[in-house]
């Protein structure tokens, strides 16, 4: 689960993705994301619809996300 905007960041430069592409195609607007990933290592507060969209886009570009005691991101093996 997408839970700080250190993830976010992290999972938008594994999938070489700027700001403004992820936007478009979560269907948010810029600012969202901007906003999201100003969070930093706090937890984001944006609505859940939002987070889930940008969730999607990310892990349709393969990004998991992980949660074992600390927020993180990789890149799914392909295969």
């Amino acid at each position: 689960m997408l839970t700080t905007g250190n993830q976010l960041r992290a999972a938008r430069a594994l999938a070489d993705m700027d700001q403004g592409t992820l936007a478009k195609r979560a269907g948010v607007n810029i600012n969202t994301i901007s906003a999201m990933e100003k969070r930093g290592a706090e937890g984001l507060t944006s609505g859940l619809d939002k987070i889930r969209s940008v969730m999607q886009v990310l892990e349709a570009e393969g990004i998991e996300f992980l949660n074992h005691g600390s927020p993180g991101v990789r890149l799914r093996a392909k295969g």
